[in-house]
């Protein structure tokens, strides 16, 4: 694995489990609750939290994913990828509570084009945003309600993910150096997620 290891498969877990509790403490309860997955991590994360909800609440949880790719303001500029499919519960999700799930937050344009693609799906009572890690740096005025690591990182630097659904293993790492402009411009709280390779820059 590249970089530095910051999270391993217990850190990750024990992140998985503290949300779990505080988006219980924050709803009240699991009633109205689904928990929806931006692939491809987030959908592995909204399972892992859907069933840590199911479990400590004694309530079953739906989780689903959400693809956001035909909602991204970059697509002129990206590589084009095939969507990924969108699952929600049969009942849909309007008046529940929606909890967004992804592995990492960064600018904040993928969650923007998230709530666009829910808006198209519904009309929730509430949207809610869970994040494995959080890396600041953002270009949206848009901040997680449920972080599992805040990591202060340059913009020069890298954050690999990695998910045994998905890369086999549990970890978050990063790489690169930091520059005198680079570690003033990191001081705050934050990270970015994985893109399809595992590593988000």
């Amino acid at each position: 694995m590249p970089g530095r290891v910051l999270l391993q498969h217990a850190d990750v877990t024990r992140a998985v489990t503290r949300i779990s509790h505080e988006i219980l403490e924050s709803n009240r309860g699991a009633d109205g609750l689904v928990v929806l997955g931006i692939p491809t991590r987030g959908v592995a994360l909204a399972d892992r939290i859907a069933a840590a909800l199911s479990r400590i609440s004694g309530t079953d949880v739906a989780a689903g994913s959400l693809d956001v790719t035909l909602y991204r303001d970059d697509l002129s500029r990206q590589p084009t990828r095939a969507p990924a499919p969108t699952r929600v519960p049969p009942s849909g999700i309007d008046g529940t509570t929606v909890v967004l799930v992804d592995d990492v937050l960064y600018s904040g344009r993928t969650i923007r084009a998230a709530l666009d693609a829910v808006a198209d799906l519904g009309r929730p009572a509430a949207v809610r945003l869970a994040v494995l890690v959080d890396r600041g740096h953002r270009e949206l005025p848009i901040r997680p309600d449920f972080v599992g690591k805040n990591l202060p990182s340059a913009l020069s630097e890298r954050v690999f993910v990695r998910l045994a659904e998905v890369d086999g293993e549990d970890a978050v790492s990063i790489e690169g150096s930091r520059s005198d402009t680079d570690a003033a411009e990191g001081d705050e709280d934050g990270t970015r997620g994985a893109d399809e390779s595992g590593a988000r820059p």
